[in-house]
């Protein structure tokens, strides 16, 4: 069977990044919600000999990430999940981002696990403002209830994020959901390892992708920060998230990954 490598956010920046070095070994499914701009990623990994199809879905939607782990299953051995897509505090009001990056994470996770079997790897992308940010907005006695009713905990978290002053929804919703991803990484490890299934999140920094540049400007002081004083490039940290899908490190599962280019020990963590 061939083994398959889904990445969702594939369709540019180090989704894109990281199917082109995924696709030597792997048959890429790229997911996302834009249709033409997932085409013209698929014909670039083609042109570099790869073979790749395109998958539209809304992570935020359980049914639909559910219909993508199916999907998947059925073209072959499904030995890697690398959950790259996200919403950035620029991309939607706090409801939106909160349902995409939190839910979006319970959901596909969920809807993987049953597809896929022993070797295989889940890594979740997280953002570095999970470790920056007050560490007394995210509701982290919240994050437990995903485990077992997941209404409850969106309930609970929108019910943090709500308090906040309005202008800041979607800032706070960012840092919560961020942290969440985090964290559930590491609660779920026992049950994926059950299957032979590993899972991590990894963490970046400020890097040189749409998304990045749509934060550039609040970005520039952490820069200045880091211990290398610049943006990091896609296909920096798309090697990372290629080593940790591989066989290679098979005993790392359970933890987060920081890629910033020092930027948190470098003294931006609060």
């Amino acid at each position: 069977m061939k083994q398959i490598c889904v990445i969702t956010g594939g369709g540019s920046g180090m989704g894109l990044a990281t199917a082109h070095i995924m696709g030597k070994d792997n048959y890429i499914i790229l997911v996302g919600r834009t249709a033409s701009k997932l085409s013209d990623a698929v014909k670039e990994l083609q042109k570099d000999g790869i073979k790749a199809e395109a998958f539209s879905a809304d992570i935020g939607n359980e049914e639909s990430a559910k219909k993508l782990a199916t999907y998947a299953a059925s073209k072959g051995n499904v030995t890697s999940l690398i959950h790259a897509a996200g919403l950035s505090p620029h991309m939607g009001d706090g409801e939106t981002i909160a349902r995409v990056n939190a839910l979006g994470t319970i959901y596909l996770d969920n809807a993987f696990y049953e597809v896929m079997n022993e070797g295989s790897c889940i890594i979740n992308v997280s953002s570095m403002s999970a470790y920056i940010a007050p560490q007394f907005i995210i509701p982290k006695k919240a994050f437990r209830f995903a485990l077992t009713d997941v209404d409850k905990f969106f309930t609970k978290i929108m019910k943090r994020i709500n308090l906040m002053p309005k202008s800041q929804h979607s800032n706070i919703a960012y840092i919560v959901s961020k942290s969440f991803v985090i964290w559930y990484s590491k609660a779920i490890a026992n049950k994926m390892g059950e299957k032979g299934i590993r899972i991590l999140s990894v963490t970046p920094g400020n890097f040189e992708t749409p998304m990045g540049k749509l934060e550039e400007k609040e970005a520039s002081a952490y820069v200045e920060r880091s211990a290398i004083k610049r943006f990091g490039k896609p296909e920096e940290i798309a090697s990372l998230l290629a080593f940790c899908a591989s066989p290679k490190p098979g005993f790392l599962t359970g933890t987060d990954i920081i890629c910033d280019g020092g930027c948190i020990a470098g003294g931006m963590k609060k």
